[in-house]
């Protein structure tokens, strides 16, 4: 069955390139365009991919490395200098305007 019809993509191809360590909707599109065009297939292609015994899913590594958080915690921001709030002169009033 096709996924991608803009570039006839079919079911087979996409589990081919996920065993083949493709596992993300993004390295499928890399491989062979699938999801690059009208993006109708991208949903299809995320759950075929989740069915694949091959890629690592976040449930997949929650169960190999219990206790860790699921996503890294992010670096804290630097501060940022204060930037100037431009100022603008008040505009003149028309003529005639009361």
């Amino acid at each position: 069955m096709y996924v991608c019809s803009c570039f006839g993509i079919t079911e087979e191809q996409v589990k081919q390139h996920a065993d083949a360590g493709r596992c993300t909707p993004r390295q499928i599109a890399s491989a062979c365009k699938a999801g690059t065009d009208c993006g109708s297939c991208v949903r299809r292609i995320q759950a075929l991919l989740g069915r694949g015994e091959g890629c690592a899913t976040r449930t997949k590594l929650d169960r190999m490395n219990p206790g860790t958080p699921a996503v890294p915690a992010a670096p804290a921001p630097a501060s940022l200098p204060a930037l100037p709030v431009p100022v603008r002169a008040p505009l003149p009033a028309a003529a005639g305007a009361a």
